[in-house]
């Protein structure tokens, strides 16, 4: 099964110029955690999540309409490609412990995004000794790998 199979075409973006206000309110909108943010032409340069939105408020105690999302933006872009296979996306999912992946063309133009959303709606179990292309393994292991805790750095050092 490729992304292209059950990504979200033409999903919500916003632009760094955009507030957290703006951006917050299209997330509300289109029943979402997560706008691919583009420079003009469509080019992804960044991710901004509900939790960026909240913590940026709770942190600067400043309205979220004073706060550009170019002051926030994760500029770090996990993707995928729309003729990618899925169990590919997966393990970009399970290596960078994320949930979403933006879809990009070979330009980094928006395309789509694809969530575990996505993914566990298509999953299914064995049938007759066939291999489901999106298994509940498969669901079930990137699951276990983006939920799995990290040490602290700190308690790393110290060797807890």
């Amino acid at each position: 099964m490729k992304v292209k199979d059950l990504m979200t075409t033409s999903p919500t973006a916003c632009t760094l110029t955009n507030s957290l206000a703006d951006a917050g309110g299209m997330m509300w909108q289109n029943d979402c955690g997560i706008l691919p943010v583009v420079a003009e032409g469509g080019k992804v340069v960044g991710l901004i999540t509900d939790r960026d939105i909240c913590m940026a408020g709770v942190l600067n105690g400043r309205n979220l309409t004073n706060i550009a999302v170019d002051d926030v933006i994760s500029r770090k872009v996990f993707s995928c490609k729309a003729d990618d296979d899925v169990r590919n996306a997966l393990k970009t999912m399970q290596e960078n412990k994320v949930r979403r992946l933006v879809v990009v063309d070979d330009l980094g133009m928006l395309e789509g995004i694809v969530s575990m959303n996505d993914i566990v709606l298509r999953a299914e179990g064995a049938k007759d000794k066939k291999t489901p292309e999106v298994s509940y393994a498969d669901v079930v292991n990137t699951y276990k790998s983006i939920c799995q805790h990290q040490l602290p750095v700190q308690a790393k050092a110290i060797g807890i």
